[in-house]
């Protein structure tokens, strides 16, 4: 099943989910500042993506920038600060047969299809 995690607030986010929409194919939505994603589901997300998971964190947030940047922080501590800021996530994410992509720019959603 595919799904895509989702900001609404967001102009990419909402790109992607038309991009999925109009491709007529099954998707689960998780509104992620929502419905916040375990510390299990970010770390196999990153693993899907391939990336360290600082390559996920939204560093302009201020959140990020207040109380994260210029620290020393283990992959572990940044999955943390995610699990518990979930803003700091990039978005949006879309998985699908064992494979993830974030879609920025949003067509790179199209590679999943």
């Amino acid at each position: 099943m595919m799904k895509i995690y989702h900001n609404p607030r967001c102009s990419k986010s909402r790109q992607g989910l038309a991009i999925l929409k109009d491709s007529k194919v099954t998707f689960d939505t998780v509104e992620y500042l929502k419905n916040p994603i375990s510390k299990e589901e970010l770390t196999n997300i990153i693993k899907l993506l391939g990336i360290k998971p600082i390559d996920l964190v939204r560093k302009n947030e201020a959140i990020w920038k207040e109380n994260y940047k210029g620290k020393e922080l283990s992959d572990d501590d940044i999955i943390e600060a995610m699990v518990s800021n979930p803003k700091l996530i990039e978005r949006p994410i879309v998985v699908h047969n064992g494979k993830a992509v974030i879609g920025r720019p949003p067509e790179i959603i199209k590679t999943l299809l």
